[in-house]
């Protein structure tokens, strides 16, 4: 290994938070000595390369979490980013459709929320309102939602991280971190190529977020479970069936949207997620399995307890998983003419879920700052969307550190 100058800021991870967070500080003070260092040999190699590309309104987050403060504040940054960068973006709305009378209660609670959050302009839907905006959906009543919208944040990513090196910050690939030593004055990054000095460390590892905070903070109280969300595309035959967005009410007692329908900016039209447990941090194929990785997951209380309580939830998603009529019926309750025919199998993605030791699944943005250290340890969706938001509220933090 070799050892650099002292660094005021390292950032490990590649993805869109860290990289968000290093131009909020190059963009306040471009003096710091920065590096972003990403273990891949691509920047956006994870949850933010295989992201869907919604562009989040805020409606189900809390009023005054974490979630929403951020992603109310994020989507402004957000879209100001995309027009001063000439990024494809496009706000399409979204419709949220009930299914039986038991959704439209949660459907009305949603709606508040929504408007609790700030957001205008959310109207109810009736059958025949709703087919005049999805004119092959189904459903008893509806919500539109008209901030939400579309985006490519790999785009986005890249622009980020032209942004960081035209500030004279510096991104490394291929350096894995392996060790994290903090002591008064310092701490020290070894990856597997180097090692570095630095003032201050901020660590956005998403699948990995647990295994780099532990590293600081032995007793850290969460771990990382891997889900995989398997998706399908919608053939070109079959892609007048869905105009933008189409999502389901959510169950309040589970962390996940259920499987939807999306526009992406380049035209395709993606149906799913379903939620299964992935038997690797990076599992995005159903042969992926790490030993090592499912036994740390088997091992953890927290998850033990979320086994007992969504095991019937759990057999539903690997069913879908599994069978594709099955998939295809879920997405039936939405657009009753989608067929098997009209679906082709895409790519899948992986969600990092904090999860508590006793058996909470972390819903908020879970931020841990102990003297030179700031872990980012729980960002799912809508992390991309409120990634310049959670950026601009790290860099508020480690600025005090680097002064």
């Amino acid at each position: 290994m070799t050892r650099d100058s002292q660094l005021d800021v390292v950032i490990v991870g590649g993805g869109i938070v860290g990289l968000a967070t290093a131009n909020s500080l190059l963009s306040v003070n471009p003096n710091l000595k920065l590096v972003v260092l990403e273990k891949e040999s691509s920047l956006g190699a994870h949850q933010t390369g295989h992201n869907s590309g919604v562009i989040h309104s805020g409606l189900y987050y809390k009023p005054g979490s974490l979630k929403a403060k951020n992603c109310i504040e994020g989507y402004a940054k957000l879209l100001q980013f995309c027009r001063e960068h000439d990024l494809s973006h496009e706000i399409c709305g979204k419709i949220v459709v009930a299914l039986s009378e038991q959704e439209r209660s949660q459907l009305e609670m949603l709606r508040q929320r929504g408007e609790q959050n700030g957001l205008t302009g959310i109207r109810r839907l009736s059958k025949t309102e709703i087919v005049e905006i999805e004119p092959h959906c189904s459903g008893i009543d509806g919500l539109f939602v008209p901030q939400t919208g579309i985006v490519d944040y790999g785009a986005m990513t890249m622009r980020l991280a032209e942004r960081i090196q035209n500030f004279g910050g510096q991104i490394l690939t291929n350096n894995e971190v392996i060790e994290i030593t903090e002591s008064s004055n310092t701490v020290r990054v070894c990856t597997t190529r180097q090692q570095f000095t630095t003032r201050a460390l901020i660590t956005c590892g998403g699948l990995h977020s647990d295994r780099l905070a532990m590293q600081t903070q032995p007793d850290l109280d969460l771990r990382i479970i891997p889900f995989r969300g398997e998706y399908f595309e919608i053939k070109e035959s079959a892609k007048h069936l869905v105009r933008n967005l189409i999502y389901p009410v959510p169950d309040p007692n589970f962390p996940f949207l259920g499987v939807h329908f999306t526009r992406r900016i380049d035209g395709t039209i993606e149906c799913g997620p379903n939620a299964v447990l992935a038997f690797a941090r990076e599992g995005y194929r159903k042969t992926d399995i790490s030993i090592r990785e499912f036994a740390q997951t088997l091992a953890w209380p927290g998850f033990r307890k979320i086994a007992l309580k969504y095991w019937r939830t759990g057999l539903g998603e690997y069913h879908r998983s599994f069978s594709k009529n099955a998939f295809v019926a879920a997405l039936q309750k939405l657009v009753p003419e989608i067929t098997a025919d009209d679906l082709q199998p895409t790519s899948a993605g992986v969600r990092a879920q904090a999860c508590s030791r006793d058996g909470g699944l972390l819903d908020d943005f879970e931020i841990r700052q102990r003297g030179r250290v700031v872990h980012v340890c729980n960002a799912p969706s809508p992390a991309a969307t409120a990634s310049l938001a959670i950026g601009d509220a790290i860099a508020s933090r480690v600025s005090t550190i680097v002064e």
